[in-house]
C-alpha cells in the first residue's frame, strides 16, 4: 500500500529534522543550466529548513525560475512562473537568521520583505560573500537574511545562472534574466553525514 505523500514527508520530517544525530538532508534542483546539490542544516535552522522541505515535497519549485539574477550578489527564485504567475505560498517562517551561520558565497538563505518574518517560498544562492546581509541585531534593520543551507554541488551552474543576460521585467521586476532560467525540479536526494562532534 502507497503512503501518502503527507505522511511520507511526516515521516521524513521526524527523521532528518527531529533527530540530533539524523544526517543533514540534500535537495538537488535540476535547472535548464544544469543541477545544484544543496545540503540542508536542520541543526542550525529546524523551521526553515522543514518548510524549505515542505515546498519541495509539494513539488512548489517545479517550474519556477530564477527572476531575480545580480552579478557578485546572488540568484533568487522560488517564486515566480516563467510567465510571472506567482505561486501561492504558506504562512510566512519565523527568521532563524541569529543561527551563526553567514551569508557566504555559496549559501543559500530566505528572501523576505523588509518585515524579518516574511519568509515564505523564496529563496536566493550568494554568489559573494555578502555581510551585509547577516544577523546583526534583533531589529528590522538588523535581523538579516536566514542562511539554512550551502551548495556542496554545481556551484558552476550557479556561476552560469549569474552571467546571463538581465533587463527589466513585467510588474516592476528588475534584473530578470532575458532567457529564463528554470527551476525543472527540486527533490530530496540523500542525506549526508554530519561532521563529528570535537572533543
Amino acid at each position: 500500500m502507497f503512503r501518502t505523500a503527507a505522511a511520507t514527508f511526516s515521516v521524513f520530517v521526524s527523521l532528518a529534522v527531529g533527530a540530533a544525530d539524523a544526517a543533514n538532508p540534500l535537495v538537488e534542483l535540476r535547472t535548464s543550466a544544469g543541477a545544484v546539490v544543496i545540503e540542508l542544516y536542520p541543526d542550525q535552522a529546524p523551521l526553515t529548513v522543514e518548510n524549505f522541505l515542505k515546498y519541495v515535497n509539494d513539488r512548489h519549485y517545479d517550474g519556477t525560475v530564477f527572476h531575480r539574477v545580480i552579478p557578485g550578489f546572488m540568484i533568487q527564485g522560488g517564486g515566480f512562473g516563467p510567465d510571472f504567475s506567482e505561486r501561492p505560498a504558506r504562512k510566512p517562517v519565523r527568521n532563524e537568521a541569529a543561527n551563526g551561520l553567514k551569508n557566504d558565497t555559496g549559501t543559500i538563505a530566505m528572501a523576505r520583505t523588509p518585515d524579518p518574518h516574511s519568509a515564505t517560498a523564496q529563496f536566493f544562492i550568494n554568489v559573494a560573500d555578502n555581510e551585509s546581509l547577516n544577523f546583526r541585531f534583533p531589529t528590522q534593520e538588523g535581523y538579516g537574511y536566514c542562511v539554512f543551507g550551502k551548495v556542496v554541488k554545481g556551484m558552476d551552474v550557479v556561476n552560469r545562472i549569474v552571467k546571463v543576460q538581465t533587463g527589466p521585467g513585467p510588474a516592476g521586476h528588475q534584473n530578470v534574466p532575458v532567457k529564463p532560467v528554470i527551476i525543472e525540479s527540486a527533490r530530496l536526494i540523500a542525506a549526508t553525514a554530519k561532521p563529528a562532534a570535537k572533543k
